[in-house]
């Protein structure tokens, strides 16, 4: 059973080669395909095409909207000759484990099932800290928290990339989200990984600008702090180019003094509105 990765990067200098390294070795292929970066992100991409040629389909493609975000992911698709696809950001990084259990459940149950769920751990302010779990609003697998659908059997009837930048999805034939086909179909996996979605993940403030949606994201909050024996994903330790940056910055005072201010009301926001529903 074939297993491809879908990644599609725009300034993602800052985590990207450590997603990639999380998972390329335990797939076949990764459609590692660029939509107009401006920092270091080109860079780290053309050093994983030379790193691994047989494994690394690298593309520059131009998105200039929301709306053209699933025409994209929808190439991909059509591009992917695997019987099933990983859906991996430039901002998420996977421990071995976790990917090994994901790939282990796929090649199992992988012609009864339909779609893979895990949970994430979120780092906010700094990879020192986490979000805390009331903060997820997604639901999956009678679950509710942070949970995301990560795997996807690319032999659903139909199967499509529908849906703008921020609310997309895959949907079937009759163009119901694959979720809701048949709860049953989807599979879930206790294989967390990190997805640092809330902190800047370009070179610079303006290249963070340049990604759509991207500054909506960044999240003045003070998280839950790890243990100072906490096990984070092995590929933080292996060794990288000089242009990949460090991922053991702290918080600076500024972001440090608005989240102290912000988070009371987060928490107090969180508790009273209904938590969304959804991919």
């Amino acid at each position: 059973m074939k297993i491809w990765a879908h990644m599609l990067v725009k300034n993602e200098e800052k985590y990207l080669w450590y997603a990639v390294l999380s998972v390329v070795d335990y797939v076949d292929k990764v459609l590692l395909w660029d939509t107009g970066s401006t920092d270091k992100t080109l860079e780290i991409c053309k050093k994983f095409q030379e790193k691994f040629p047989e494994k690394i389909d690298f593309r520059q493609v131009k998105i200039s909207s929301a709306e053209e975000f699933p025409k994209v992911r929808q190439e991909m698709l059509d591009a992917t000759d695997a019987d099933w696809f990983l859906v991996v950001d430039g901002d998420e990084v996977w421990w071995e484990g976790s990917i090994k259990k994901v790939i282990v459940a796929i090649k199992k149950k992988g012609d009864q099932i339909e779609s893979v769920a895990v949970p994430m751990i979120y780092p906010i302010g700094d990879i020192y800290h986490r979000q805390e779990e009331a903060a997820g609003g997604y639901h999956l697998v009678g679950k509710r928290g942070h949970i995301s659908l990560r795997g996807v059997n690319k032999n659903i009837p139909g199967l499509s990339a529908s849906k703008p930048h921020g609310t997309f999805g895959w949907t079937d034939i009759d163009g119901k989200m694959i979720q809701d086909r048949d709860p049953q179909k989807v599979f879930f996996v206790e294989a967390p990984y990190m997805h640092f979605s809330h902190l800047p993940r370009a070179g610079s403030v303006e290249d963070e600008k340049r990604v759509v949606k991207r500054p909506q994201k960044l999240k003045h909050e003070l998280g839950e702090a790890f243990p100072k024996d906490y096990y984070y994903p092995e590929v933080f330790f292996r060794k990288s180019p000089k242009i990949v940056p460090s991922p053991w910055e702290r918080m600076d005072s500024g972001f440090y003094l608005r989240a102290l201010a912000e988070t009371p009301f987060r928490k107090i926001k969180r508790r009273l509105l209904r938590p969304k529903v959804g991919y």
